[in-house]
C-alpha cells in the first residue's frame, strides 16, 4: 500500500511542476504584449483581479507552488517515516497529507498578501514588487532570519527527522505532518516570501527556492 502514497506523492509533483510551467509560459506572453501595447492594454488583461475570483486564482496558483516546491523538500522526512514499521507505512499518507495542509494554509495567506499589495499599488498583476522599499524589505527580513534562533530550532528539527518521529509518533501520523509542516514552515517562510521580489510565477527563482530548501 506505502507503494501507491509514493506513487501518488511523486505524482503531484510533477503535475504541478508542469501545471506552473504551463502557467509561466502564459504569464510570459502576457509580459511580450505589455511591452508592445503598453500598460493600458495590459490593464485589461490582469492577471490578479481583487475580488473572490482573483482571490481564488491566487489561491490555486501558490497552492501549486507550495507542492512543487516543498513537497519535494520533505522527501526524506517522509522516506524516515515510512521506516519506522507496518503501522507508520499504513499511515504514511495521513503524514504526507497534514504536511501539506500547513502549506495550503500559508497559501491562503499568501495568496491574502499578493492580493492586499496589488491592491495597494506594491505589486504588479504577477506578484511581483513595485516598491524598492518593499523589496529590500522582503530581502532583509529573509536575510536576517537565516541567523535567528526560530530558524536554528526549525531547521534542527528537520535535519533529525528520525528524533523527530521518536519524539512526537504518539501524536499519530495527522498530528506529525500537522507539526512536521509547521516545522518546515519556520524555515522555509522567509524565503517563500521572496517569490514578491523574484517574481511570483518566476520559474528560475522557483528552482534556485528548491534546490536551497532540499539541500
Amino acid at each position: 500500500m506505502t507503494r501507491w502514497h509514493w506513487i501518488g506523492l511523486y505524482g503531484a509533483i510533477l503535475v504541478t511542476w508542469g501545471l506552473l510551467y504551463a502557467m509561466s509560459l502564459s504569464v510570459g506572453d502576457l509580459r511580450e504584449l505589455r511591452a508592445i501595447y503598453g500598460a493600458e492594454f495590459w490593464a485589461t488583461l490582469c492577471v490578479v483581479s481583487p475580488d473572490g475570483a482573483g482571490f481564488f486564482r491566487l489561491f490555486l496558483m501558490w497552492s501549486l507552488m507550495s507542492i512543487a516546491m516543498m513537497a519535494p523538500t520533505a522527501l526524506p522526512a517522509f522516506a524516515t517515516y515510512d521506516d519506522l514499521g507496518a503501522v507508520a507505512q499504513t499511515n504514511l499518507w495521513k503524514l504526507m497529507l497534514g504536511y501539506l495542509v500547513v502549506w495550503i494554509g500559508f497559501s491562503l495567506a499568501a495568496s491574502a498578501l499578493q492580493l492586499a499589495l496589488f491592491v495597494y499599488g506594491a505589486a504588479d498583476q504577477l506578484g511581483q514588487s513595485t516598491s524598492r522599499y518593499l523589496s529590500a524589505a522582503l530581502l532583509a527580513i529573509a536575510g536576517a532570519y537565516q541567523f535567528s534562533h526560530v530558524k536554528e530550532a526549525c531547521l534542527s528539527k528537520c535535519r533529525a527527522p528520525l528524533t523527530f518521529f521518536m519524539q512526537y509518533f504518539d501524536e499519530g501520523a495527522w498530528r506529525n505532518g500537522l507539526r512536521l509542516g509547521l516545522v518546515c514552515l519556520g524555515c522555509c517562510w522567509a524565503l517563500m516570501c521572496l517569490a514578491f521580489v523574484g517574481g511570483v510565477m518566476n520559474l528560475v527563482f522557483m528552482g534556485l527556492a528548491t534546490v536551497l530548501m532540499v539541500v
